[in-house]
């Protein structure tokens, strides 16, 4: 006599197993880590769907918008990742960002999907792909004139020993760490030799969590001197509000589970008698740049402001100042210190470590 078939579970019942687990694959990436941690505790389903979450945000800190993945290393603790908003590219924070900052999407498809803002945002602020110029509450900065040149292949100086590319003019001293790439208008490619910061990162890098310092970033290969590493990327902030948020961060430097990523640049104009000046908050919102720590000693990168023909703001972007070796941390120099009673410690291990991370003068 056969034994008796085992019972399949009701169709319907299938169907609503099949339904919750596509409700969880919608719903679980825009949760942040202490949501992910408080759904899992739920049922052996969402327990699964949020350790998958959890792995594949431990994989890849870029959301899948760079050349490369970047992913977390972390033996220092449970926390597999540092949780923040992704940004390949500078914003102009809204007046309402600080309410619409609210979720990002954060899950396998993440560079298809951006930001989840509140209810009350209209279509034109979903900033839903990444063609969108509405992201985290701001828009990508993008104001620019129609100035470019018109060359098809760019060169310092023409086959006829004439005349080079009129972007190529622009470039500064190579001690003031200024150089021009041409831009949107011009009439060459993203392959053109003068556009080595626009095509992306083309080494690979990884995120590394270190007892002391925290979060830290590191090159996952050999990287050869004058090698582009990336933009620092993040909301530009007012001088007046860059102020006020500094003030904010000093008061919670004194928790060490907290460090600010706020960064200003001073670009000294040609007159001599002015000074630009660009405020860069990775703290909320930024790339992986945000990770790179602070050497009193300058580390092994250098700070290069970019500015592209037409372009109203050049870009803070890092290129390195050393060969480098595979597993080596990535830092450069923050600036001058600042005094201050509760300043925050440096543990950069340099001979010439001060003691004290700098802070802007705001």
């Amino acid at each position: 006599m056969l034994p008796p078939s085992p019972k399949k579970p009701p169709q319907n019942k299938l169907g609503l197993s099949h339904a919750f687990l596509q409700c969880a694959d919608l719903i679980l990436p825009w949760l942040t880590p202490q949501e992910l941690a408080n759904v899992s505790l739920t049922c052996k389903t969402l327990h699964r769907a949020a350790h998958s979450i959890t792995l594949y945000r431990s994989l890849d800190a870029s959301r899948s918008f760079e050349n490369f993945p970047i992913p977390f290393h972390n033996t220092v603790d449970q926390y597999p990742y540092a949780y923040f908003f992704y940004t390949p590219s500078q914003i102009i924070p809204s007046s309402s960002s600080s309410s619409s900052l609210n979720r990002q999407f954060w899950g396998p498809n993440s560079s298809q999907t951006l930001v989840l803002p509140d209810s009350g945002s209209s279509d034109a602020e979903m900033g839903c792909t990444l063609d969108s110029m509405d992201l985290l509450g701001g828009s990508w900065v993008s104001v620019m004139d129609e100035s470019g040149c018109e060359c098809e292949r760019c060169e310092k100086v023409s086959e006829d020993n004439v005349i080079g590319c009129p972007c190529m003019e622009l470039e500064g001293d190579e001690g003031m760490g200024i150089r021009s790439e041409c831009g949107p208008s011009c009439g060459c490619r993203l392959e053109c030799g003068n556009r080595l910061s626009q095509r992306g990162i083309q080494v690979q890098l990884k995120i590394v969590k270190d007892v002391r310092k925290g979060w830290g970033l590191y090159a996952a290969q050999w990287i050869q001197q004058g090698q582009f590493i990336c933009e620092y990327s993040g909301e530009l902030l007012t001088t007046k509000e860059a102020r006020r948020r500094q003030q904010i961060y000093d008061k919670l430097a004194s928790d060490d589970h907290f460090s600010s990523a706020l960064l200003v640049v001073r670009e000294h104009l040609p007159s001599g008698n002015a000074c630009l000046r660009i405020n860069i908050d990775a703290t909320r919102a930024g790339n992986f740049a945000r990770f790179i720590n602070h050497s009193c000693d300058g580390g092994n990168l250098s700070t290069v402001l970019v500015r592209s023909s037409g372009a109203l703001l050049p870009r803070l972007c890092f290129f390195a100042s050393k060969d480098i070796k595979e597993g080596e941390e990535l830092t450069f120099s923050y600036g001058e210190i600042r005094v201050q009673p509760k300043g925050s410690k440096c543990f950069c291990g340099s001979f010439s470590c001060l003691g004290t991370l700098p802070s802007e003068h705001t």
